[in-house]
Order: C-alpha cells, then structure tokens, then sequence
C-alpha cells in the first residue's frame, strides 16, 4: 500500500514539475486513461505523452492535494487545479482515480469538475 501512494505521490510531483518524461514514468508502458465511467482518452506512454504535453504547456498549471483515499492496490486523489483555459486563468476540480500494479500506475480514470475563472471570481466580489 505504501507503494502505491508513492508512486500516486511521484506522479503528482513530476506533474507539477511539468517533467514529461518523470511523469511517464510512475505509469506502465501498457497503461490506459479514462474519463471516468466513458471513453478511453489514452493508451500507453506515446499517446499519454502527446496528451500531456499540451497540459504542461500551460505556463499556470499546478495540482493541489485535497485529499487521498487509499483501498489496497487503488488511490484516489480529490485535487484543485490551475489552469490556464482558453477563457483565461482558472481552477478545476477532479477526481483522479489510480489503479497500481507492479509498483506502476497502470489505470487512471478521471472526473473533472466545472472550471472556475478567476476573473469571473474577482467580478462577483
């Protein structure tokens, strides 16, 4: 179990050190990203690199902890986004799902929330 958190733990510090290649790194070769309950949106490291790498263009992006659950070889993490949306600098939150299998991140089903912007935030103040 304690694996599992650290390498669900890698996998968020290399995100938010936009280090692609230390990203891949907490995942199989072979492993799969979902929306959560929907559609494959990524299979292996070719595909979950080009995907990544528009998200770590973004020059704002950083993924806070909320929280972690862990059950066995399964970790879920509720985090707070920031991004950089094409309406301007916001926050989303998600839902990451992580399933682990020999030491690596081998499923990631993904809930992502509505996107606030921060401009929108400061006008209703």
């Amino acid at each position: 179990m304690d694996d599992c958190v650290a390498v669900v733990q890698q996998q968020l510090d290399f995100y938010n050190r936009k280090d692609i290649d230390g990203w891949l790194s907490t995942y199989a070769k072979d492993a799969r990203q979902f929306n959560l309950h929907g559609e494959q949106i990524a299979y292996g490291h070719e595909e979950m690199r080009r995907r990544i790498a528009i998200r770590f263009a973004e020059p704002d992006l950083h993924a806070q902890l909320l929280s972690r659950i862990v059950m066995g070889h399964v970790v879920v993490d509720h985090e707070l986004i920031t991004r950089n949306f094409p309406e301007g600098k916001g926050q989303v939150e998600m839902l990451c799902v992580y399933e682990i299998k020999q030491g690596l991140i081998s499923m990631a089903s993904f809930s992502v929330g509505k996107p606030t912007l921060f401009a929108a935030e400061l006008a209703k103040g």
